[in-house]
């Protein structure tokens, strides 16, 4: 029986990883991403990004994470440009 440490999880819960557009910025370094397939879905900086001042304005597009058991809710791990 595999662990989830072999299984490369730490919380034994597996993140769901998606790139997206940022539509809007709102207030406490929140955003709006937009996925490939139109839905909307709102997004936070992750802690490494938020350390290393990393700047995000409209129409970055960002890779994102997001729980399964949440669809409506992500964090925003890394910056593609």
């Amino acid at each position: 029986m595999r662990t989830a440490e072999e299984d490369g999880e730490q919380d034994g819960e597996r993140q769901i990883e998606l790139e997206g557009v940022v539509s809007a910025v709102l207030a406490g370094t929140m955003f709006r991403v937009r996925l490939a397939n139109g839905r909307e879905l709102l997004a936070h900086i992750s802690g490494k990004m938020r350390k290393r001042f990393i700047r995000l304005v409209v129409g970055d597009r960002v890779k994102i994470e997001m729980s399964p058991y949440d669809m409506t809710k992500a964090r925003i791990t890394f910056r593609i440009g």
